[in-house]
């Protein structure tokens, strides 16, 4: 079954006029909530955007995208920012030593936001499109945004940053998945040999 939904999904643009109703919300959410964390952390928190005018603030703050102010619904993923915690910096001087100067010698704010853990917010993000889309909802992911911009019209405080909007609505139009490549392109076994 979940096969079936993966290979229906696509980004929609284009949106109904219809409001998507409270239990699917709650279902989607639910979605993100039960969604597996590094060490159990959790390190998010889900905006619910429905107000219209909110809608089209957050359009314009994602530099322009008229058509996310169409939508009925957003849900912008944040993630919480802890600067330094659990010794973050030698994670990542392990992962990559050939920067360990850079790592050690980064500004303590800019570090933090770089090294946020938003990775892990794109699961329950990835869990709530697919739990969308099993009541016939579409939705599409936005990266491209004015992340102070969209802290204020969220009222975030300061230890969160959204990290992702998801747009949901009824398609307006055919859904029309994009090809992917065939597995022998994306998998390798053992040692990669492409």
């Amino acid at each position: 079954m979940i096969l079936d939904i993966l290979s229906n999904r696509c980004s929609v643009r284009m949106f109904r006029e219809q409001t998507i109703p409270q239990d699917v919300i709650d279902y989607i959410l639910e979605a993100g909530r039960l969604s597996p964390s590094g060490g159990n952390e959790q390190p998010w928190a889900f905006g619910l955007v429905t107000e219209r005018r909110l809608i089209e603030a957050i359009s314009c703050a994602a530099y322009n995208q008229k058509w996310i102010g169409r939508a009925p619904l957003l849900i912008v993923l944040c993630t919480r920012v802890v600067e330094d915690e659990r010794g973050a910096r030698d994670i990542q001087v392990s992962r990559f030593p050939e920067w360990k100067e850079e790592i050690l010698n980064a500004d303590k704010g800019f570090y933090s936001r770089m090294n946020a853990e938003e990775h892990q917010t794109k699961i329950p993000g990835t869990h709530m499109v697919l739990a969308a889309l099993e009541h016939g909802i579409g939705s599409t992911w936005v990266s491209y945004f004015n992340v102070g911009e969209v802290s204020k019209l969220l009222g975030l405080p300061p230890e969160y940053i959204p990290s992702e909007i998801l747009v949901f609505g009824y398609p307006g139009g055919e859904m029309r998945p994009r090809p992917k490549k065939n597995r022998e392109e994306v998998v390798f076994v053992n040692k990669f040999n492409k």
